[in-house]
């Protein structure tokens, strides 16, 4: 399997921990959330990639910062949901990983948002140029 294929499953695999710590059932984090309770299955299974849309009510419902679920609420460019999946996904894997520390899990995190913000503001720039 390749990273592309891990990414979903590192991101359904996060919102299934966050949804038991919050000892959430499916069903009613699935009304919660305003999705099917098969939607969120196939979400926590890594089979479908949610919306930006889907991860902002995730994130509000779970009480966590959308940061969290990858959804950086400065970043809203052309590149829509699948650029949005993409940073939730990483960021679900740096939060999962068992061999990294909770410091370094906060700074890869910081890093990695930073690097993302400052090529959506550089592509901005050019796009306005």
């Amino acid at each position: 399997m390749d990273a592309a294929q891990d990414l979903p499953k590192a991101l359904g695999q996060m919102i299934r921990q966050q949804r038991e710590l919050a000892a959430l059932p499916m069903r009613q984090f699935a009304a919660m959330v305003g999705i099917s309770n098969p939607y969120l299955s196939q979400i926590e299974h890594g089979v479908r990639v949610p919306s930006e849309q889907v991860l902002k009510a995730m994130a509000e419902a779970l009480s966590v910062p959308e940061a969290e679920l990858g959804v950086d609420p400065r970043e809203h460019d052309d590149a829509g949901d699948s650029a949005v999946a993409t940073s939730a996904a990483m960021l679900a894997a740096i939060k999962t990983d068992p061999s990294l520390t909770v410091k370094q899990r906060r700074a890869l995190t910081e890093v990695y948002l930073a690097m993302v913000e400052a090529t959506a503001t550089k592509r901005a720039s050019n796009t306005s140029s």
